[in-house]
């Protein structure tokens, strides 16, 4: 137990690391990126395209304040720091700390998120699940033919037909703002197909491969019906690959707000984002996109620490591995507890 205590520490240990460098990655490529893109962000504090008005006195002022004038390296360590202590700065653009701001436009995005989410599995694991169950040739090659068409297509696309034929045309939905759930179903299936599409492509490629199985044919042989083997023993075991996918698509969710947001003029996440980066709003630009990598990021290491919990024969396997050789094999536990 002593080893498999050791080796589950080391796995969380490995985790967390690799989660932490991956959002400090983030965090220097946008930094980099907002630093090469040409503008002046004292004159977006002086007032944006009043700030051309503004002296030079007055824009040195402003740098002075905001630590403009520091050396680069100098900026980057500060707003690193700030990051890391969630002090994420004043929006140039709204003179407020960014977190509230950030905070009062989360709700709106989290709400879309979840409807996204909740329609793309029940959507991805109905049209996988009955493409690899059919028996049908044609019925299983046009539920395959769906899901990459769905990947392929471009999210504003789906969005601007979702709004031509449910809006303009049937007036079920309004095509824009936020007016209580009836505005969340057109931005969300937006969102929603592409990953559906996703969660379909694994799970029906998972069932496929869970039925060649050799546990398949022993409990048809106990007598259990054709339906039964697949839900309760083919489509358990094709879940748990599906589950680590479910865990990227909510964190692309979010960072999939930003284009459905904007289509549907709808306040979140996205939108605030995108103003963020016309105005060249550093703080705010940073705060957005850590937020969103922040989400993606969690996700996927909450899904990574909880595989070996419903992956009961990732557990055996340690277990069994550990009894027979004992301490001196940790190292290759750790192999196969990380694959």
């Amino acid at each position: 137990m002593n080893v498999i205590a050791r080796v589950t520490r080391s796995y969380v240990t490995r985790r967390v690391m690799f989660a932490v460098l991956v959002l400090w990655a983030v965090f220097t490529a946008v930094f980099i990126i907002l630093f090469i893109v040409p503008g002046d962000p004292a004159q977006v504090i002086a007032g944006g395209a009043g700030g051309l008005e503004a002296t030079d006195e007055q824009l040195a002022a402003i740098r002075a304040q905001y630590g403009l004038d520091q050396p680069v390296i100098v900026q980057y360590f500060s707003m690193l720091w700030g990051a890391v202590t969630l002090d994420w700065g004043t929006s140039f653009v709204f003179k407020q700390p960014v977190l509230p701001l950030l905070a009062a436009n989360f709700a709106s995005t989290a709400q879309l998120a979840a409807f996204a989410l909740i329609v793309a599995v029940l959507l991805g694991l109905l049209i996988g699940g009955l493409a690899a169950y059919t028996q049908s040739r044609l019925l299983s090659s046009t539920l395959d033919a769906l899901p990459p068409i769905g990947v392929a297509t471009p999210t504003f696309w789906v969005g601007l037909v979702l709004m031509q034929v449910f809006s303009f045309t049937l007036g079920w939905f309004p095509a824009s703002g936020d007016q209580g759930l009836a505005s969340v179903v057109l931005p969300g299936l937006t969102m929603a197909i592409p990953a559906a599409a996703i969660i379909a492509q694994v799970f029906a490629k998972s069932l496929r491969t869970a039925s060649n199985e050799p546990f398949v044919p022993v409990a048809r042989a106990k007598g259990l019906s054709r339906l039964r083997v697949f839900l309760s023993h083919t489509a358990r075991n094709a879940l748990l690959p599906t589950v680590t996918v479910m865990g990227l698509v909510i964190g692309s969710l979010f960072a999939a707000s930003t284009v459905s947001e904007t289509i549907f003029s709808r306040n979140g996440l996205g939108m605030a984002l995108q103003h963020s980066v016309q105005s060249k709003d550093i703080p705010m630009v940073l705060g957005a996109v850590m937020l969103v990598a922040g989400v993606y990021v969690i996700t996927t290491l909450v899904v990574d620490l909880l595989y070996p919990l419903i992956d009961p024969r990732l557990r055996s396997q340690t277990a069994r591995i550990s009894a027979a050789n004992g301490p001196s094999e940790q190292s290759a536990i750790e192999e196969r507890v990380s694959a």
